[in-house]
């Protein structure tokens, strides 16, 4: 008898396999070492090593990352936690040292996932449904082998318990079943989410025997077990977290982390504010500084390790696209409903004026929510794909974004464009908004046009001040509110806020995430990324477009159908990007000269000889 859904956690967790629950199924396909979202996988079977790292680096020593804010739980796959849970356990920039996943990203390849703790997969062409064979030497950090039960265990506690995209992404999972002694097989109700099998191998795979399903959901800073190479070690909230590697670790042979995971020490080390934390980076107390303030990439390095050679500059360009970064309308508060008015709000950004006096001129605009990639629609009329896609919409999107001459309003720089004014100020008229006085009024009401732009950190202020000095000029009063870590994630989750600053990072195979970010499904689910609210059925549409797509040309031309509705619907107030990745090293860690698709991977970062 399969699994399935339906049943209560505790049902699952606990009734035998004697009582038939999970059968044996035969395969349904020849297995493979690797599976690509689109086309076929760049390396070989018996590929010795990832292009970006060096299987020859050194072994040994520490590395210190640094962050502002603190945390409060050690458990990263729930909403409890989020954003204070400690970095570095499963993490998209240090990588996951404690938990591992089934298959592993190649960073060389737009999506295309290799064997970790499964050593093969096995997909028919339908994609149906997914059969991971899971490796027979994989084993937790207490020498506990990883087992068929681990894996159904995960996606059962992740579905109940598990952050908002988890409960989404594996609701789709109809049945499950062992397969000989080392395949589990999820089958879906069909094939038309063809990204399904690849979350199913991005799955954190969790201890089974170590975690009570009844207190999953809850902060906790008691250390957790998982197969990863590395294990917790000392834990101070608020100061400090570091983690060991673990010398036992069952994966350090495979050819997909050769080269990775070389240092016998992580430390994550904790600031109040940024100007704290980079004093901090001066004086040597962590090692690697990313850093995104022009200002400070301009002047800010120049101290005396810098001027020895102990502290190097490195700009590194990436191939990926750079996503959107701006001011995110909640439109579920009513002064945000109208289209019209996020328009309007959208060209009183002076991006000219900011970047030439605050940023050196060296960031760009964002237009598209795919900037500077063949996923960005924007500057390219749309195709018979596209136009097919968009027939059943009609006016989901503006002519001008439709036919490829679309850009964000462009000022004089001055920081005070009087034609753009006007044409915002006429715009807002259109709304039902008329200029009283100093004040924007709603006509019938005599309401005035003002709202909160919630943020959470002092470096987001200025950018946020300067536009409500360009808002001011029209009677628009906003007012800015920096909150502590805690609490800005506590009102995002809620959706306690009127406008916040952000960003959606973007990559070379969008898929479910866009989902989390933009269906009507999740746009009242608390705690998902979903802030602006947005409700479409065109954009629920291209969605399921992108999702479905077998060909590369029918998923670009989603993607771009997406993009363009996303743009027409003035969700975001668009900021700016950087063009290339900036970061700067104390000399005593090094990288390898070659760097990946997506930029440096710090998890193959290794101790200077």
């Amino acid at each position: 008898m399969p699994i399935r859904t339906g049943w209560s956690l505790a049902a699952l967790l606990l009734l035998p396999a004697s009582l038939g629950l999970i059968a044996p199924l035969p395969a349904v396909a020849d297995p493979v070492h690797a599976l690509a979202m689109h086309g076929e996988p760049a390396l070989p079977a018996d590929f010795d090593h990832l292009a970006f790292a060096d299987p020859n680096a050194p072994k040994g020593g520490t590395i210190t990352f640094a962050f502002v804010g603190t945390y409060d739980s050690l458990n990263p796959f729930i909403v409890k936690g989020a954003e204070t849970t400690a970095r570095g356990i499963w993490d998209v920039s240090l990588g996951n040292n404690v938990f591992e996943a089934l298959m592993t990203r190649n960073r060389d390849e737009p999506f295309t996932l290799y064997g970790l703790l499964a050593e093969s997969v096995e997909v028919p062409d339908d994609r149906s449904s997914v059969l991971f064979n899971i490796n027979p030497k994989a084993h937790f950090s207490d020498g506990t082998p990883v087992t068929q039960d681990d894996v159904i265990f995960s996606l059962n506690i992740l579905r109940e318990k598990g952050r908002p995209n988890y409960r989404s992404w594996y609701s789709k999972v109809k049945q499950i079943d062992k397969v000989g002694d080392h395949g589990v097989k999820f089958t879906f109700a069909d094939g038309k989410d063809r990204e399904l099998p690849m979350l199913l191998g991005l799955m954190p795979v969790l201890p089974k025997h170590a975690i009570d399903p009844e207190t999953f959901d809850q902060s906790t800073l008691k250390p957790l077990i998982g197969s990863g190479p590395y294990v917790m070690d000392e834990i101070k909230p608020g100061e400090r977290f570091t983690l060991k590697r673990d010398p036992n670790y069952w994966g350090k042979d495979l050819p997909i982390k050769r080269g990775f995971d070389n240092f016998d020490e992580i430390r994550v080390e904790y600031y109040r504010d940024r100007s704290a934390m980079f004093e901090a980076f001066k004086k040597g107390l962590y090692d690697v500084n990313p850093e995104a303030d022009p200002a400070n990439w301009q002047n800010g390095y120049d101290f005396p390790a810098v001027r020895d050679g102990k502290v190097v500059k490195e700009t590194i360009p990436t191939g990926t696209p750079k996503g959107m970064l701006g001011f995110a309308f909640n439109t579920r508060r009513p002064i945000f409903e109208d289209v019209r008015v996020r328009k309007a709000l959208s060209m009183l950004f002076d991006f000219e004026w900011l970047n030439k006096n605050l940023f050196f001129g060296v960031y760009k605009r964002n237009a598209s929510y795919f900037e500077d990639s063949i996923l960005s629609s924007v500057g390219i009329p749309a195709d018979d794909r596209e136009k097919a896609l968009l027939a059943p919409f009609p006016g989901a999107v503006e002519p001008a974004v439709l036919d490829g001459t679309y850009r964000p309003v462009q000022s004089d720089g001055s920081g005070s464009d009087r034609n753009v004014l006007r044409s915002a100020l006429s715009l807002l008229g259109e709304a039902g908004y008329k200029l009283n006085g100093n004040t924007l009024l709603k006509t019938d009401g005599n309401t005035p046009l003002q709202f909160e732009i919630l943020l959470m950190n002092r470096e987001q202020e200025r950018v946020a001040l300067a536009f409500t000095r360009t808002l001011a000029r029209i009677g628009i009063k906003a007012t800015v509110r920096t909150v502590d870590s805690a609490q800005y994630q506590r009102r995002v989750q809620e959706f306690d806020f009127d406008m916040i600053m952000t960003s959606l990072p973007a990559s070379l195979s969008p898929g479910n995430e866009q989902n989390f970010r933009w269906s009507s499904a999740q746009a009242d689910v608390q705690g998902s990324y979903n802030y602006t609210g947005a409700k479409s059925p065109a954009i629920d549409a291209m969605l399921d477009a992108l999702l479905a797509a077998r060909s590369q040309e029918d998923f670009v031309a989603a993607v771009h159908a997406l993009d363009r509705i996303l743009i027409s619907g003035y969700y975001f107030v668009p900021l700016y990007y950087l063009p290339d990745q900036w970061v700067a090293r104390w000399t005593r860690v090094d990288h390898p000269k070659t760097q990946s698709l997506y930029g440096y991977t710090l998890g193959t970062w290794y101790a200077a000889p």
